[in-house]
């Protein structure tokens, strides 16, 4: 009954280039298809559920919200059917021919052919519409939005090659049709007792019911003397639910299985791995929620992008409001997925309101308590499994959750203790802090580290020499965030935190007498050296000075207290931030051969400049003027 004949539109390319994977059997576990689709209605339901508190209109004479899945086996089709929200034909269009995700280049360059990875990044994308290609040879899609007339319906046909066809048609029921015509190897899915199955392991927790078409047990009667004939299934005009039809975070914890949270977890976040932890609570008290609250194992490929929004679905009295609700967690747990279910907030919360509730506010600081103690919990706990779990989580987000350090000052002291870092004596990221005190040596009254934009620049930091020498262990901090995040800790646990390369080299007990008097005679026997160097440097250095911190290096760039160091200065030049001009110190190593040469050298300058900008290479930076660098290398060499 089409309205208007029916137009042709081309797949976005990405959707073509994604459908092609599909087809050739991307998924490894086909019957997937299933769980994404009723996920897509289910989700139409919530969005009515939404709409419908501004508008009751929209649910028509039908206000008994479900999913239904129709088998027909002379057809070859399976219908999954929706009474939620529906469709408009340009939102057909938009949704069923494009990845209207942000991200979608990033998503399209990380496809590799490789089947289980490639699932995972549909799964993070919400690209779950075009499972359906696994098993059809074509979709039908037919749907009326709930604001549209009967007479506005749209029908969307694909066979998952590089076109689609939508017409208008007329439609009585609100809501979509999604109609599989299966593939000849995929009719075992036309099977009644296979379908309860698999919504029964993937759907129980859907929180409003799936319906499949009763079916009674039907003897057909044989005549007097014949033989009695065999009996079928055969299907009655009742709808009965397949599912528990209770949302799963309302239900008893103790009541439901790890599969059953697994399973949830891999709808809401649309997820192929299984997560790492949760946790599932009520709060009661001046504020009441509940918080299904759960660690991804794999960091989502847009988890350093602008657009990275939090995975937390908010409910308000189980009715869906809104997806990535970001202010229900901090930015720094932002990989959080999972649910909150609020008995306080309004009906018709926006996000503007969400930034000034003290509702949400409270929330927002429970679920970082709930998810820090989660961590806490999986860091000291002595179980192998356990210790893998948090081994994967600091991999994946270790360097997201050193952001919380200069975000959530309630929670710092809480967050250092989850912190790993590697050392100047143990190349894995597995170092507390507290590991770190237990292992210090005797007379040692700081935690030193240093800060380089790689693992291999930090190991070979000029400003560990001395350190390595003497046996004292240093934290080598090697992420971006860092150098930012260590601006906000000056102590742990009672001990100063101590940059070694910012400001004099300061052993306190460590260092003997005799090192300190040495300093002394050298600081003042190569003073014409050290005041020429000043002289020649003053346009790059703010200071010239010997120091002992050096044993096989002529030099190393220092950072005043309280000054920006190189590294910071560079991350934040690139993120396009003005930063005021500074000038490192140059500390020389008097026993270095090279620094000896100084002393009446007829290339002095040029010396000094190649000693100041080798410096700087060590830092893991590049000379203000690379191409006089090397004109002064080439000279030296060839003299």
């Amino acid at each position: 009954m089409s309205e208007q004949g029916a137009q042709k539109h081309s797949f976005q390319a990405e959707v073509a280039q994604l459908l092609h994977l599909v087809t050739h059997s991307l998924y490894s576990n086909p019957e997937i298809f299933l769980r994404e689709l009723i996920s897509n209605a289910s989700d139409a339901c919530d969005k009515l559920r939404f709409e419908g508190i501004n508008h009751p209109e929209y649910y028509e004479n039908d206000p008994d919200l479900h999913v239904r899945v129709s088998l027909d086996k002379d057809n070859k089709t399976i219908t999954i059917s929706d009474n939620g929200i529906g469709l408009t034909q340009q939102e057909a269009i938009d949704n069923l021919g494009t990845i209207a995700k942000s991200g979608t280049k990033d998503f399209m360059s990380k496809l590799s052919g490789d089947q289980k990875a490639d699932a995972q990044l549909i799964g993070q994308f919400g690209v779950g519409f075009y499972s359906g290609f696994i098993v059809a040879e074509k979709i039908t899609v037919e749907s009326r939005h709930a604001a549209a007339d009967v007479a506005d319906g749209v029908r969307w046909i694909s066979s998952g090659t590089g076109d689609f066809e939508v017409e208008q048609i007329n439609k009585a029921s609100r809501g979509t049709d999604i109609i599989l015509h299966l593939r000849d190897n995929a009719l075992e899915y036309l099977e009644s007792y296979k379908v309860k199955q698999i919504i029964n392991k993937y759907s129980d927790h859907i929180s409003l019911p799936i319906e499949m078409q009763k079916e009674i047990w039907q003897q057909e009667e044989a005549a007097e003397g014949e033989e009695a004939k065999p009996g079928q299934m055969v299907k009655t005009d009742e709808w009965e639910a397949i599912n528990s039809a209770s949302a799963l975070w309302t239900r008893n914890k103790n009541e439901i299985t790890d599969e059953q949270y697994t399973e949830f977890y891999k709808n809401v976040s649309h997820d192929f791995d299984a997560p790492l932890a949760w946790t599932h609570n009520r709060v009661e008290g001046s504020t009441e929620y509940t918080q299904l609250l759960y660690i991804p194992s794999k960091a989502a490929s847009n988890l350093f992008t602008r657009e990275a929004k939090a995975g937390i679905k908010l409910y308000v009295k189980r009715v869906f409001i809104m997806d990535e609700a970001d202010n229900l967690i901090p930015n720094y747990l932002r990989f959080v997925q999972g649910v909150v279910d609020s008995a306080d907030l309004p009906l018709n919360v926006s996000r503007e309101l969400l930034q000034e509730s003290r509702d949400v506010k409270t929330i927002r600081e429970g679920n970082a308590r709930r998810v820090l103690t989660m961590l806490d919990a999986l860091a000291k706990s002595e179980d192998e499994k356990d210790q893998e779990k948090f081994k994967t989580f600091y991999a994946e987000f270790g360097s997201v959750i050193k952001e919380g350090l200069g975000e959530d000052f309630g929670n710092r002291e809480r967050i250092l203790k989850l912190l790993r870092f590697s050392t100047s004596t143990n190349d894995e990221v597995s170092t507390s802090l507290a590991d770190y005190k237990a292992r210090m040596k005797d007379g040692q009254k700081a935690i030193y580290y240093v800060t380089a934009e790689s693992l291999s620049a930090a190991k070979n930091s000029p400003q560990l020499e001395l350190f390595k020498k003497k046996g004292i262990e240093v934290l080598l901090m090697a992420d971006r965030v860092d150098e930012w995040a260590m601006e906000f800790i000056h102590e742990f646990d009672g001990t100063p935190m101590q940059n070694v390369s910012k400001g004099a080299v300061d052993l306190g007990d460590l260092q003997d007498a005799e090192e300190k008097k040495a300093l002394e005679a050298a600081a003042e026997q190569f003073k014409p050296v050290v005041d020429k160097l000043s002289d020649s440097l003053k346009a790059k250095t703010q200071q010239v000075r010997v120091t002992t911190r050096l044993v096989d290096s002529p030099a190393c760039l220092v950072t005043g207290e309280g000054e920006l160091s190189p590294q910071l200065i560079r991350m934040l030049k690139q993120a396009g931030q003005a930063v005021p001009e500074s000038k490192p110190i140059l500390e020389i190593n008097p026993e270095h051969p090279l620094v000896k040469k100084l002393e009446g050298s007829n290339q002095f300058d040029d010396l000094a400049n190649v000693i100041f900008d080798q410096a700087v290479i060590a830092e893991g930076g590049l000379p203000d003027d690379p191409a006089a660098y090397v004109k002064r290398i080439n000279s030296l060499l060839l003299k």
